[in-house]
């Protein structure tokens, strides 16, 4: 005979989803980035391995020490919700701490906050900290109405985050994001640039300044000094299923530290479209640098105006050449021309663009994405 209990069951204890969340002292009830409603984009891997990495934590081909290590920053990572809390704040835990003396600690550690509607959020407030802090609480938004709104949050582009919380008022709506417009990503692979280098907030770096324009997720895979084209990260970045895009922008490290650009671009793009027969890919050429402007010659190879024309035209005639061999959907677009005519005001180092310099990145680049994604100009 069955024993019959009359204690009610508690769900929450074999399914923490369930659980009813309790205020803390401030009224504020704590949400993790990947609970539903909400939604955590930029993170292929995530559902797999359960931490903020841009490539798997066992990567299917190996990764050389640079994409490895680079991996644990957390560029292109979002999460998006609808909520009428008045409140938002952020519990975060980064991996480690770390400083650089051309990069603004709000970018380069920090998140940021925009609020709207798709295809027109605005920027709130980025989160601010004591200098070399790992751990830390702030308030990204405080308002007095209550009402539903669009938010989207963004990760830093140049550190690891071990946790990070969102609290949100008690009883407060929380619903998810509206759609994308695009729901497959853009897949960008690229170098510090890519990465976000030198943003002084995330929502600057191009990927996401692309990302809310287009209301289309991306995943950023820049990696600062580390965008060497390798076959492997080729093979990686081939697993990802769907990309309704791939872009190419790694110039800049593929032409230093020995490697032979002209050699690894072909097998580069020969591993992805083996793996994905149609999908577009854009090749960009490398950005202006602003010694270019002057009539010094830098030490640097890589730096003098006339190897990077040698590169584009390379680049250039590539693309042509697998056009006319019959691939339709391999795109160029000359990256000379991003920063315009005063191309030297909009760098912090000569290289690394500041966010005046992503603006009109995002600007040149938006064109080329939106008409080949959605076939309009």
């Amino acid at each position: 005979m069955i024993k019959k209990s009359n204690k009610a069951m508690n769900i929450s204890k074999f399914d923490k989803n369930m659980e009813i969340k309790k205020a803390d002292e401030n009224g504020l009830v704590w949400h993790m980035p990947y609970e539903k409603p909400l939604k955590l984009a930029g993170f292929y891997w995530f559902d797999h391995d359960q931490v903020y990495r841009r490539f798997p934590v066992k990567p299917q081909f190996p990764l050389s020490e640079g994409v490895e290590g680079l991996s644990w920053c957390t560029a292109g990572g979002q999460i998006k919700f609808r909520t009428d809390s008045g409140k938002i704040s952020l519990k975060v835990k980064l991996r480690d701490a770390g400083a650089m003396d051309h990069m603004a600690q709000t970018g380069m550690s920090g998140f940021d906050l925009y609020v709207g509607k798709p295809g027109k959020e605005t920027f709130y407030s980025v989160t601010r900290f004591p200098c070399g802090a790992t751990e830390f609480t702030y308030e990204l938004f405080n308002s007095e109405v209550r009402k539903l709104r669009n938010f989207t949050i963004n990760f830093p582009l140049y550190k690891g985050v071990n946790e990070v919380m969102i609290g949100l008022q008690d009883e407060a709506k929380i619903e998810a994001p509206p759609a994308y417009r695009e729901k497959n990503p853009v897949v960008v692979y690229g170098t510090s640039i890519t990465q976000g280098g030198c943003a002084s907030r995330p929502g600057s770096c191009w990927t996401n300044i692309l990302s809310r324009r287009l209301n289309t997720p991306f995943i950023n895979l820049g990696f600062s000094g580390s965008g060497r084209g390798e076959p492997e990260v080729a093979g990686n970045i081939a697993l990802i299923e769907k990309p309704a895009m791939l872009v190419l922008d790694y110039e800049a490290n593929g032409t230093a530290y020995g490697c032979i650009f002209e050699k690894t671009l072909p097998e580069f793009i020969s591993i992805l479209r083996a793996a994905h027969k149609k999908t577009p890919i854009l090749v960009i050429s490398k950005t202006r640098y602003g010694q270019e402007a002057l009539d010094v010659e830098p030490d640097n190879k890589s730096h003098r105006k006339n190897y990077r024309e040698q590169c584009k035209d390379f680049q250039q005639k590539l693309v042509k050449k697998l056009q006319k061999a019959g691939d339709k959907n391999i795109y160029f677009l000359d990256g000379s021309e991003l920063l315009g005519k005063d191309y030297w005001e909009c760098t912090v180092d000569n290289c690394h663009p500041t966010d005046f310099g992503f603006f009109r990145m995002a600007d040149g680049i938006e064109p080329a994405i939106r008409k080949i994604i959605f076939k309009k100009k």
